[in-house]
C-alpha cells in the first residue's frame, strides 16, 4: 500500500483540521480509500496514488481557503470537495482577472467578509502605509479610520510583514474616574478598548484571535503600559490620540524599533483632555508635518459610513475645529 506525508505549515494545525477534527473527518468521507491518520501538524496517508494526490489537492485547497477567509464553513468545503461549486477564493479570483475588483480590498475577515477601503480617504490610508512608516489619520467620528487601521494590522500579520500587533488608547475618563469602576484593572480598561476588540473580531475567528491575544501576537493595552519599551516588528496602533498629552504622544512615537508600522488615529472635535492641558495631536500637527516618513490623512463627513444624520452633526463641528488649529499654530 502506499503511503504519503502531509506537513501542515502555513496555519495552525487544529484550524486546518477544525474543531474537534470535523474539517478531517468532512473530507475522509470523500476519500473512502484512503486512510489517515492525524500527529500534530502531520498527516499520515495510506492508499491508492491517485486518490492521495486528489486528497491533497482538496486539502491545499481548503488551507488556501481559510489562510485567505480566516476561516471555513462546512458548505464551502462540500463545494471544495464536490468540485462542482465554486469557492469564495475562486470566485475572488475569477473577479480580480475580469477587472470587476475595485482594488480597494484590504483584507478578507471572517466567512469571506471582504473588508475594504470604501471611501477616497479611507484609501489615501492605505496607500500611504505602502510608503510611510507612520500614519496619522485624522478625522470625526465614524470615517471608518480605526477600522481602517486594524485592518492594515491584520493583512500585515496574515502576510507575515511583521510578528505581532500593539493596539493601544489614552485611558481618558470623560465624566468617570477609573479609580471608582468596578473589577480589576483588566476590567477598568476593557470598555475604552473595546472599539478595537470590534474591529480584531470582525476579521479573525474568536477562537484564532483568543489565541493571538493570550500568545501575545496582539496585545491590546493602555498607552501608558508602552513607557520604556521598544516596539519593533510590529504594526502599533494608537486610537482617540487625541486624548494623548504632549509628552504622552511623544513617549509613544519615541517607542518605535527600525521595522515597525505605526499609525495615530484621532478626532480632535471630541477632546476629553482637561482643560488646561493641550492635546498632543493638535502639536503633532502643527510641528511634525513634512518630515519624511511621516504622512497625515484627513477625513471628513464625506468619508462617514453611519447614519446620514452623523455627517450633518460633524458639518456642524467643523468649524470651531477650524478656529481650533488655527490657534494652535499662531506664533
Amino acid at each position: 500500500m502506499n503511503t504519503k506525508e502531509i506537513l501542515i505549515e502555513d496555519i495552525d494545525a487544529a484550524e486546518a483540521l477544525g474543531v474537534n477534527n470535523i474539517n478531517l473527518k468532512t473530507i475522509q468521507k470523500h476519500f473512502q480509500k484512503v486512510k489517515v491518520v492525524s500527529r500534530g501538524n502531520q498527516l499520515m496517508l495510506a492508499g491508492p496514488e491517485s486518490d492521495m494526490e486528489l486528497f491533497e489537492e482538496k486539502f491545499q485547497q481548503m488551507i488556501n481557503h481559510i489562510i485567505r477567509f480566516g476561516g471555513i464553513q462546512s458548505l464551502q468545503l462540500d463545494g471544495i470537495l464536490a468540485g462542482s461549486v465554486q469557492t469564495e477564493t475562486e470566485k475572488a479570483d475569477n473577479k480580480a482577472l475580469a477587472g470587476q475588483e475595485t482594488g480597494d480590498v484590504i483584507v478578507y475577515g471572517n466567512h469571506g467578509k471582504v473588508i475594504r477601503a470604501k471611501t477616497p480617504n479611507q484609501r489615501k490610508m492605505v496607500e500611504a502605509m505602502k510608503t510611510n512608516d507612520i500614519l496619522f489619520a485624522i478625522g470625526p467620528a465614524g470615517t471608518g479610520k480605526t477600522y481602517t487601521a486594524v485592518a492594515l494590522a491584520v493583512k500585515a500579520l496574515k502576510n507575515k510583514e511583521i510578528k505581532r500587533i500593539i493596539l493601544a488608547r489614552p485611558a481618558v475618563e470623560a465624566g468617570e474616574n477609573l479609580g471608582f469602576l468596578p473589577g480589576d484593572l483588566k476590567e477598568k480598561i476593557d470598555p475604552y478598548l473595546r472599539p478595537l476588540y470590534d474591529a480584531l473580531d470582525d476579521m479573525l475567528p474568536a477562537d484564532k484571535l483568543k489565541s493571538l491575544i493570550e500568545t501575545r501576537v496582539i496585545e491590546i493595552a493602555p498607552m501608558a503600559f508602552m513607557r520604556g519599551r521598544t516596539l519593533d516588528n510590529a504594526f502599533v496602533i494608537l486610537d482617540e490620540a487625541q486624548n494623548a498629552t504632549d509628552l504622552q504622544l511623544k513617549m509613544f512615537l519615541t517607542r518605535m524599533g527600525p521595522q515597525a508600522k505605526f499609525v495615530i488615529t484621532g478626532d480632535l472635535t471630541q477632546i476629553d483632555l482637561p482643560k488646561k492641558s493641550m492635546s498632543g495631536l493638535v502639536k503633532a500637527v502643527k510641528i511634525l508635518e513634512g518630515i519624511h516618513g511621516i504622512t497625515f490623512a484627513y477625513l471628513s463627513f464625506e468619508d462617514v459610513v453611519r447614519h446620514k444624520l452623523v455627517r450633518e452633526i460633524i458639518k456642524a463641528y467643523d468649524k470651531s475645529v477650524e478656529n481650533l488649529l488655527d490657534q494652535t499654530k499662531k506664533p
